[in-house]
């Protein structure tokens, strides 16, 4: 895929899962939980989409940006592999220790604890966003220049 489309769906996944965590969060900020199917749902709908994200950002795009041939590109790319690798590791832990049943014994933990893996999640995509993804973006431009030319 070419890098400005893989940008393009990258982003489009960040806004969906910007929206998905919305809804998550205005279901933690009630005093008490919602039907167990409803919470269940956006709670699938945002761990789909965040594993597909994370898949392909560990699995092509920062492999891609690694072996670009820029060695600022690849350094950042290292950088965020570093800092935000473990999030997809901390998210699972999370969403494995919240069974219905614990949510429905531990609203507030639940609440709390859901808070925090958002505000991770928010921040990695807002780095991604400020940092990685314009800096993959003006790599490419050079190579589509070349190409065009040719």
């Amino acid at each position: 895929m070419h890098m400005a489309q893989e940008m393009q769906r990258l982003r489009a996944e960040h806004a969906a899962l910007d929206t998905l965590s919305r809804f998550l969060m205005t279901l933690v900020a009630e005093p008490d939980p919602p039907r167990a199917t409803e919470l269940a749902s956006v709670r699938g709908m945002f761990r789909e989409t965040l594993v597909r994200h994370l898949k392909c950002e560990d699995w092509a795009l920062y492999p891609r940006l690694k072996a670009s041939g820029d060695p600022e590109l690849a350094r950042l790319a290292r950088e965020f592999i570093f800092e935000m690798g473990h999030i997809a590791d901390e998210f699972a832990a999370y969403d494995a220790r919240w069974s219905a049943e614990r949510v429905a014994a531990d609203w507030p933990g639940f609440c709390a604890e859901t808070e925090a893996v958002l505000d991770a999640i928010a921040m990695r995509i807002e780095r991604e966003e400020d940092e990685l993804y314009p800096a993959a973006e003006q790599y490419e431009e050079p190579m589509a220049r070349r190409v065009a030319r040719h």
